[in-house]
Parts: C-alpha cells; sequence; structure tokens
C-alpha cells in the first residue's frame, strides 16, 4: 500500500508539473499572439479639442487624462469619444441645470500607466483650470503583473493634486479585461481578474484623496461581454457604441462633479 501510494503521490505530482507547464506555455503563446495582433493606433491625439452647447450658456471646461480611453483610440470621430459624447450629455443638460457651453480637452495619451498621470497633471493645470477631470486608467497598469497598490498610489496622488487645485475628478476604474476579445481563454480569465483587482485598489486610492469613483467592470463589463459591437475591430479598444456605454456609465458622477464645480466654495 505504502508503495501504490508513493507510485500514485508520484505520477500526481508529474501530472501536476506536466499541466503547469502545458499551461504556462499555452498562456504564453496565447500573449505573443495577444501582442502581434494588428491594434487600433491614436487618430486624434491632441487634436481632442472642441466645445459643445451655446455659447451663451454657462461655461464648463472639462477635460480627460489617462489612457487611449482618453483620446478615443478605436473611432474616427471626436464626437465618438468618451469625451465627446461626456460633453454632449453635460452640454443637454437637464430641466433642472439647463444648457452648458463644454469646453473639452483631453491631455491623455494612448498606452499610459498611473506612472504616467503626473505628467499629464500638470499639463491639463496650465492655462484655464478645467471644472472636471476624468480620469480613465488602468488597463496597462493591470497587465504590467506590478502589484496593483503601486499603481493606485500614482493615481491616488495625481487625483489629490487636482482636488487640492480646485478640480472634481471622476475615475473610471479599469474596464472589464475579461470582456476583451483580443485575448484567448485561458488568458482572458485571467486577465481579468488583474483588472478586477486593480479596480479596487484604484477605487481606495481615488476615494482616500477625494475623488469620485465609476466601476467601470462592474457597470458595463456584462454590456460588453455580450456585445461584440462594443469593441473597434481589433477586440481591445471600444467602438462608439463601446465608449457610449462607458460616457453613460460615467455621465452620473459627472453631472454631480459639474454641479459641485459651479457652487461656492462655501457650499462644495
Amino acid at each position: 500500500m505504502t508503495s501504490l501510494a508513493g507510485r500514485i503521490g508520484k505520477a500526481a505530482a508529474t501530472t501536476l508539473f506536466a499541466g503547469a507547464v502545458g499551461g504556462f506555455a499555452l498562456l504564453a503563446g496565447e500573449a505573443l499572439a495577444a501582442k502581434s495582433r494588428r491594434y487600433a493606433k491614436p487618430t486624434m491625439g491632441l487634436a481632442l479639442r472642441t466645445s459643445m452647447g451655446p455659447t451663451a450658456a454657462p461655461r464648463l471646461r472639462l477635460i480627460l487624462l489617462g489612457d487611449s480611453g482618453a483620446v478615443g483610440v478605436g473611432v474616427e470621430w471626436l464626437s465618438e469619444t468618451v469625451g465627446g459624447q461626456l460633453a454632449r450629455l453635460l452640454a443637454d443638460g437637464s430641466p433642472e441645470t439647463g444648457e452648458r457651453h463644454v469646453l473639452l480637452s483631453s491631455v491623455g495619451v494612448a498606452g499610459s500607466r498611473s506612472s504616467d498621470l503626473a505628467t499629464q497633471v500638470a499639463r491639463a493645470l496650465l492655462g484655464d483650470q478645467p471644472d472636471v477631470a476624468v480620469i480613465l486608467i488602468g488597463a496597462h497598469d493591470a497587465t504590467s503583473l506590478r502589484g496593483p497598490e503601486e499603481s493606485a498610489e500614482h493615481l491616488g496622488a495625481a487625483v489629490r493634486r487636482l482636488r487640492e487645485s480646485g478640480v472634481q475628478v471622476v475615475v473610471g476604474t479599469c474596464p472589464d479585461l475579461g470582456a476583451m476579445r483580443a485575448i484567448a481563454q485561458p488568458l482572458r480569465q485571467l486577465t481579468g481578474w488583474l483588472g478586477r483587482r486593480m479596480a479596487r485598489a484604484q477605487a481606495q486610492a481615488v476615494q482616500a484623496a477625494g475623488g469620485a469613483v465609476v466601476d467601470l467592470c462592474e457597470e458595463t463589463g456584462a454590456v460588453f461581454r455580450a456585445d461584440a459591437g462594443t469593441f473597434c475591430y481589433d477586440g481591445f479598444h471600444p467602438s462608439a457604441d463601446g465608449y457610449r456605454v462607458w460616457a453613460h456609465a460615467l455621465y452620473p458622477a459627472v453631472e454631480e462633479a459639474a454641479l459641485a464645480a459651479g457652487r461656492p466654495a462655501a457650499e462644495k
């Protein structure tokens, strides 16, 4: 019996080791395949700057910071970006708020990580100060395999600096990376877990720094998983429909931030 148990244990260990090696090889192969795919490129970059709404209406300066989501990689028209769609929603307003003249800009850079936000914040605070800043970041942090706490610390520092300058801040945390068609299973499942871990760390850091949090994974992940049309051709970046889903998820918090930006200092 002892000999049999030993043989079973040895066989099980060998099987587990072979499975681990095979699993690692599979994940490595999928990672290489994902890396070699043709991805959408930035088409607007720093040209993401416009205004919406009647010029006579109250003015609101909205700026986006972050990665490719902040500059609309995956779409060709500014109106299709998450910033453009948020600006339109804010400009249209509501019966309670009325219309606004929204001045939209972005200092986001495709491929950015949270450690790049310090430079973006410095650029955002040059010239006329924004009223509301929306930060979209986290995908590249999550897939870098670094601890989420370090990335969250950089994000929290960026939020704190903006808040100390009087800017209202809304952060869309790392989206549902497990929904991306650009990555095959089981790597997609692992990537989704890394994204959720990143989002949790981000939420804590942002709240501690005085910003508002929108959990994009929780709020929009199911839609992206169910509808392939929410991604552009590369299966990684959102399409116009995907950015619309993000914009509507972000809008309540951004609208509240816009209202807070318009209140007298004593009421904030």
